[in-house]
């Protein structure tokens, strides 16, 4: 970003939309750090713009924001790899919110187009920049009616980061079909919460020291969403990603090596990448 973006005062989001703030401020509070996990100035500039009580609101909680670094990273990673095989594709992030990927993996040729609901829409808007080889889009990532916006020639990669944990299981299953149907050459990059956690969250809201309580996660994977998410019409490949290595004996140590242990993955937190278009031939 070339300058700092606009003082935005009368910030107002409810229910999953609100998430948009956490996650940012747990992001930013990760790139603040001497010793960080994630470079990401763009997101630290966002926060000092809002006039938002982000630190009353949602407290101070160094490990969410060092997975939210950690997140971002990995879906980084995936997305720069599916750029250097499709420099012209076009990467399709649902549930943006207030999210910089776009600047982080800018290669000069994609095309990028943003979903989120109207209000997260309307605030992005207002403090980022413009590009014209981005699109937003107001609407409901369950609706559907990005897809008619997809030129699919040079290959699509569809992003949810943070996003389908609050959808419905069958919301879920409905999005990842139409992606496999209408996107021949291409793939989707989801994280999801264990399903045992999204169960206990519908009868004991997660929340912070602070008062604040995000919705309720309403799916959640285990072995046997695997194998149907794997068994859907045009989904080739389905795989867990690793994480990159973090800080500290929990992040840097603890979680690659639970990583390794067959069967423990769906216990934890996961960062799945569908391979979309036809199966290899066996």
């Amino acid at each position: 970003m070339t300058s700092q973006p606009p003082h935005v005062v009368g910030v107002e989001l409810e229910g999953v939309s609100e998430t948009t703030l956490w996650t940012l401020y747990q992001r930013a509070s990760e790139a603040a750090r001497r010793d960080r996990v994630l470079h990401d100035p763009m997101a630290v500039d966002l926060v000092a713009a809002l006039d938002f009580p982000f630190e009353e609101r949602f407290g101070a909680s160094p490990g969410w924001a060092q997975w939210q670094g950690l997140r971002a990273r990995t879906f980084d990673r995936e997305v720069r790899r599916f750029l250097h095989d499709h420099p012209d594709g076009t990467v399709v992030a649902l549930g943006e919110g207030l999210e910089t990927q776009f600047w982080r993996v800018n290669n000069g040729r994609v095309r990028w187009i943003g979903v989120d609901l109207p209000p997260v829409i309307d605030l992005r808007r207002r403090l980022l920049p413009s590009s014209p080889r981005q699109e937003l889009v107001a609407s409901s990532v369950a609706d559907g009616i990005w897809l008619d916006e997809l030129d699919r020639k040079a290959g699509v990669m569809v992003t949810a980061q943070g996003l389908l944990m609050y959808l419905e299981p069958g919301q879920v299953h409905d999005l990842i079909a139409a992606c496999a149907a209408r996107i021949a050459d291409g793939a989707l990059l989801f994280d999801a919460v264990p399903r045992w956690l999204s169960e206990r969250t519908q009868r004991e809201p997660l929340g912070e020291p602070t008062g604040y309580r995000p919705p309720p996660w309403r799916w959640g994977i285990d072995a046997e969403e695997i194998r149907r998410i794997g068994a859907t019409p045009n989904v080739a490949e389905l795989r867990r990603l690793r994480l990159p290595r973090g800080r500290g004996a929990f992040f840097g140590y603890a979680v690659p090596l639970l990583a390794r242990v067959p069967g423990l993955g769906d216990r934890f937190f996961s960062i799945m990448l569908a391979r979309l278009g036809r199966r290899a031939a066996t």
